[in-house]
């Protein structure tokens, strides 16, 4: 499942992260790393940019953006 498709108050967990190196590096600098824990917070009125929390972090990210990030749901409902 892609991180755009998510819904808000689910959890992943990020298996993969794609896109061209700039986009990848920003994304790494984030502290959206592999193995990374992630709560979906909340989409915006126009759904972008969404919501998340990483490590403690609230972290902003374009819907177009986080569709280069592939996760797997960990069932929680939230952190």
């Amino acid at each position: 499942m892609r991180l755009n498709e998510m819904r808000e108050g689910q959890s992943g967990k990020i298996v993969r992260i794609g896109g061209e190196s700039k986009l990848r590096r920003r994304i790494l600098e984030m502290g959206l790393t592999r193995n990374s824990e992630i709560y979906i917070e909340k989409y915006a009125p126009l759904k972008d940019p969404l919501e998340l929390v990483v490590r403690g972090s609230h972290i902003s990210l374009r819907v177009n953006e986080a569709a280069e990030i592939d996760v797997e749901l960990t069932g929680q409902t939230g952190m």
